[in-house]
């Protein structure tokens, strides 16, 4: 398929700027393939599609402060450091994303904190914008983290127009966060609450976790019409034995399977045997689901609204069928459904 198909027209008005009162306020489009049938709900009535002995799946993933904002030695310049992952623990490596670019060159040493408190060395060019910088910091991996926390501020998106707030480290965040390496939330799990995860372990809902640390290339925008020659980046994911073996069980009872956002998804359609089941595997994954995908783990998929022309929409579409998904996105356009990381959501049944 080509990339112009997955346009759409987007009113800025109905992109989300904070989260709903409480995290299962906000709406679910329910979308049913053997139907087409759409309805309208409300996220807390997920619990009404589950029964005993299904499995939800979720990222554990743990966004950490990863915008950071600095000055550059001598002309004091303001820079932004946008951290994606650290390369090496011990050397404090990292590949980042600069802006202004065209300022900083190889040798730049760069501040950060009002009394300069850390201090990097750029290293290396990777892209235009990319950069592999070297902190230099005397404490250990504990007083460096804690100096990243204080300085650095959570990484909302760029489509939402504000600074960060302090509702924004604990709401930009799923309750079940454990593994600190994302750059952006897996929006789907926000909907959760602790409470709603009791409620659903209650009717006898299985949870699984797997880990899959998302990163820009989830979000690095497509510029190839021929989806087949896009090249995701890499992210590393993560799916241990006890996931894979709650997932397996029921697959074999023919349960209802779960895939809590397209990160998750991403995770399980990387690690599959031949036989479609799920393995336990942990590496890199630069998978780019798009249609035709035949999926092999999930029987459903609950994921928000995404940007138009994005990897995360063309999962959406691969997985509901493109006609299908299309109409979705209208109907939500029409019934002014809150869009992206902090918007409604959808399950694809």
């Amino acid at each position: 398929m080509k990339l112009s198909q997955f346009k759409f027209d987007l009113p800025l008005n109905l992109i989300a700027q904070h989260p709903t009162k409480s995290r299962e306020d906000s709406r679910l489009m329910v979308i049913h393939r053997d139907s087409g049938k759409i309805e309208h709900k409300t996220f807390r009535d997920v619990l009404s599609f589950f029964n005993d002995k299904d499995v939800m799946i979720v990222n554990n993933t743990k966004v950490f402060p990863a915008r950071l904002y600095g000055k550059k030695e001598k002309t004091g310049a303001k820079i932004e450091v946008f951290l994606l992952r650290e390369l090496n623990k011990s050397n404090r490596l990292w590949d980042v994303i600069v802006d202004p670019a065209r300022k900083i060159r190889v040798g730049n040493k760069l501040y950060f904190g009002d009394n300069d408190e850390l201090v990097a060395e750029v290293i290396d060019n990777t892209t235009s914008r990319g950069r592999t910088i070297r902190f230099l910091f005397d404490g250990d991996d504990n007083a460096f983290r804690q100096m990243l926390e204080l300085l650095g501020e959570t990484p909302l998106p760029r489509y939402i127009k504000r600074k960060p707030e302090e509702e924004d480290k604990e709401r930009y965040q799923t309750v079940y966060a454990k593994y600190e390496g994302a750059v952006a939330a897996p929006t789907a799990g926000l909907h959760f609450s602790r409470e709603l995860i009791k409620r659903l372990e209650i009717v006898g809902v299985n949870f699984a976790e797997v880990t899959l640390h998302t990163g820009l290339g989830t979000f690095r925008p497509i510029e190839v019409e021929d989806l087949s020659k896009h090249k995701m980046d890499a992210e590393y994911f993560k799916v241990d034995d006890y996931a894979a073996s709650v997932v397996n069980k029921a697959k074999t009872e023919k349960r209802q399977i779960c895939s809590i956002g397209t990160t998750t998804m991403r995770a399980l359609e990387s690690s599959v045997t031949a036989q479609g089941l799920l393995k336990p595997a942990e590496g890199w994954s630069n998978l780019f689901i798009h249609p035709p995908h035949d999926f092999s783990i999930a029987t459903s998929l609950i994921t928000n609204f995404h940007l138009p022309k994005t990897s995360l929409m063309i999962m959406a579409c691969a997985f509901a069928g493109y006609d299908l998904m299309m109409e979705a996105y209208h109907t939500a356009i029409k019934e002014k459904y809150r869009f992206f990381g902090y918007g409604d959501a959808m399950i694809i049944l």
